[in-house]
């Protein structure tokens, strides 16, 4: 039975930390486009990583000269960047970002890859949202990529998958649909052996994640259903949104 015993923020990061880097090979090109999109917002300014990992993008980002500092949970994935960033202009730290706790105002503020949905609660969530709105300077902006929830992927409240990543994946997952929330394992299968990892997530509508910013004084000014900036329709499983800091939170 899946369930949430023994899960605590970090616990994938340090149980894939190794072979992370290899699992999101095929990501290239997406990851480039990833760069270009986030780049854009922060031409020689800073810029702040919630779930950082190894530097998938903020070492690409560095390397354009944006100062990043990066947010994670696991010890493993950011000994993994710091080997990886040498002298760029890349720093770190270690704990939950939904806490957001750094110094400083940002040009830019971003999450990819679903980590949002990497906190737990709502509450957190939308803590989160208003933290990173205090570190962007005005008229700085947050951008956060995820996927749009698709209920119908679940049957009885739960799915068993199939998947390549660099081997053979399965992933068992449990739906709550009143929380809004995923428990999964994920057995993968790799020239190293067996892998059993833990994935929880609380998933966030795209309306929802709009009152959120809205709340901590943000405002959506753009969303796409992709890095090239494809358009936002109906049929996008995916979604790009960006915010901006343009007024006061609502008290």
């Amino acid at each position: 039975m899946l369930g949430m015993r023994a899960y605590s923020a970090g616990i994938y990061g340090d149980a894939v930390a190794d072979l992370y880097d290899g699992l999101l090979e095929p990501m290239a090109d997406r990851t480039n486009a990833t760069v270009e999109f986030l780049a854009a917002f922060a031409p020689g300014g800073r810029a702040l990583e919630l779930g950082v990992g190894t530097g998938r993008v903020a070492i690409p980002l560095a390397e354009r000269g944006i100062a990043v500092h990066g947010i994670d949970a696991s010890p493993r994935m950011l000994d993994r960047l710091r080997r990886k960033a040498g002298d760029l202009p890349v720093t770190t730290t270690v704990g939950d970002f939904g806490g957001v706790e750094v110094d400083g105002c940002h040009d830019l503020a971003y999450v990819v890859f679903n980590t949002f949905y990497g906190l737990s609660t709502q509450d957190e969530q939308v803590e989160c949202v208003r933290r990173v709105a205090a570190r962007l300077r005005p008229g700085g902006v947050f951008v956060v990529e995820a996927f749009v929830p698709d209920r119908a992927r679940f049957d009885r409240r739960g799915t068993v998958t199939g998947d390549n990543a660099g081997g053979q994946r399965l992933d068992v997952t449990r739906h709550d649909p009143v929380r809004q929330t995923l428990f999964a394992r994920q057995v993968l299968h790799t020239d190293a052996g067996v892998r059993m990892l833990p994935v929880h997530m609380r998933y966030v509508w795209p309306a929802e994640l709009d009152l959120m910013a809205r709340i901590a004084g943000l405002r959506l000014v753009d969303r796409f259903g992709g890095w090239r900036r494809e358009p936002f329709t109906a049929n996008s499983v995916n979604h790009v949104s960006v915010y901006s800091r343009t007024f006061e939170p609502v008290a």
